[in-house]
């Protein structure tokens, strides 16, 4: 029995597609190892110049040695790092903005309730791709009913009158 070519190419192809990258959507950890991006170097340790005009320890805070990147770039441009915000702050022309969002009350923790409410959703779905022949985007899969068309949305605000941004036309596919 003798195979034809085009089956043979075709098999060939079909192999060498499941060694394409999967790019950054990939939901699934890579292993249990620690991930290297978040290994910071810190900054080397001096001599204060004055032992009694150290500032207060604050456990679980930072210290003198740790990163800033911004303040950092900020420096490095020349301008004044300790104008920046901090990050548990708001800063001032931000003030009238988050008391408004914040009108009917803020709940606490909501992005771990969002995390571990996404991880129940990934888990219930994990069927969706036990065996695939080519490579598939699993979030555009998982999360196809939540998304949202941004033409027929932004058709639906023009048919009410709401005034919109234009628009690039939409791709036919």
């Amino acid at each position: 029995m003798r195979i034809p070519f085009g089956v043979i190419v075709l098999a060939g192809a079909l192999a060498v597609s499941g060694c394409a990258q999967k790019g950054l959507r990939v939901l699934q950890k890579p292993g249990s190892g620690p991930d290297e991006f978040l290994i910071l170097p810190s900054k080397p340790l001096s001599a204060p110049e004055s032992y009694s005009a150290l500032p207060a320890p604050t456990p679980g805070g930072s210290n003198l040695t740790d990163p800033n990147p911004s303040a950092d770039a900020v420096a490095a441009l020349g301008g004044k790092p300790g104008a920046l915000v901090p990050a548990d702050g708001v800063p001032s022309g931000d003030a009238a903005l988050v008391t408004a969002s914040s009108r009917y009350g803020v709940e606490h923790g909501v992005r771990d309730t969002l995390a571990s409410e996404d991880a129940k959703f990934r888990h219930r779905n994990r069927h969706l791709g036990r065996i695939k022949i080519v490579p598939v985007d699993r979030y555009e899969q998982l999360y196809r009913k939540q998304s949202i068309d941004p033409f027929a949305v932004s058709e639906q605000f023009r048919k009410a009158g709401a005034s919109t941004p234009s628009s690039p036309p939409e791709e036919e596919s």
